[in-house]
């Protein structure tokens, strides 16, 4: 447990360093531990009194995790094009959550019913893909989504389809987290 403890402690620390200034940030995040310099995908969300105020991530492993994570809360910071960027006065309070993921599996789905039967509620985070459309959500969406058919029409009208749509060509695939807040 000291391990995971320890991983938060750090990961935190990394995201809280990477919104102190708007600038791009420029540290060496992966200080002293092998873990960081190892390639994942991560999730930086922000909340400001309870309500989301910012939400970047990778999907795959691009780079080692502690510049991910510096890089994601920087995004999500400063650059979610949903929110204003992060004011002075907001960056002490905003309360931050880190997500890694573990590397992304195939969903064997060829129909809507076999997709739905697939999800594991409030386990899964779903990545789904349709020719150049694509979303993303993470296995904490299920908490204000719990049932797989919503949670799938909200991710495919996130993807930028119709609630409802579904083709044998869409691409579902599934991932787990480890979240630290």
């Amino acid at each position: 447990m000291p391990e995971v403890i320890e991983r938060g402690t750090v990961l935190l620390a990394i995201a809280r360093e990477a919104i102190a200034d708007p600038g791009e940030p420029c540290g060496e995040f992966t200080r002293g531990h092998e873990w960081l310099r190892s390639p994942a995908a991560s999730f930086v969300t922000l909340r400001a009194e309870g309500e989301l105020r910012g939400c970047i991530g990778s999907i795959d492993a691009r780079r080692p995790l502690g510049h991910d994570v510096a890089r994601n809360a920087h995004a999500a910071a400063y650059r979610d094009p949903r929110f204003p960027p992060l004011q002075p006065s907001e960056r002490a309070s905003v309360a931050i959550e880190v997500s890694v993921l573990t590397p992304r599996v195939p969903l064997a789905a060829t129909s809507e019913d076999q997709a739905l039967a697939s999800l594991r509620p409030g386990e899964d985070g779903i990545y789904l893909q349709y020719l150049d459309m694509s979303a993303t959500f993470l296995p904490q969406v299920w908490e204000n989504l719990p049932e797989p058919a919503d949670f799938l029409a909200e991710l495919r009208r996130k993807a930028g389809l119709p609630a409802r749509f579904w083709h044998p060509d869409i691409r579902l695939s599934r991932y787990t987290v480890e979240k630290y807040r």
